[in-house]
């Protein structure tokens, strides 16, 4: 994982592909036209709530609510159940899966 600001101070958080969860989230992304000669490789909404739960810090949390309000109708919450759990192993922190499953359960 990259992390950099924008010029306008804006976070920018890019996925290297180390992980073979990272090269599945490049299979799933789609193009972004930043400039004429510019694109970029984004997520998908159930792959940035993977990323963000995995980072676990205060104002990925908040995004997560926010991703999940906004997409309650859509989003695929089985897909970020099987990618999260082997990532959480990693670094020992099963126990955001319950904070998640308890964001899951209000919408």
């Amino acid at each position: 994982m990259l992390l950099l600001k924008a010029a306008n101070a804006v976070p920018i958080d890019i996925a290297l592909g180390a992980l073979p969860f990272e090269e599945r989230t490049a299979e799933r992304a789609s193009r972004w036209q930043v400039e004429e000669h510019l694109q970029l490789l984004t997520c998908g909404p159930e792959d940035l709530v993977v990323h963000k739960v995995f980072a676990g810090r205060d104002r990925d949390w908040l995004d997560v609510e926010g991703l999940i309000e906004r997409r309650r109708d859509t989003l695929d919450r089985q897909l970020i159940r099987r990618e999260l759990g082997p990532l959480l192993e990693l670094n020992d922190s099963t126990h955001h899966l319950v904070r998640l499953e308890a964001l899951f359960d209000r919408t």
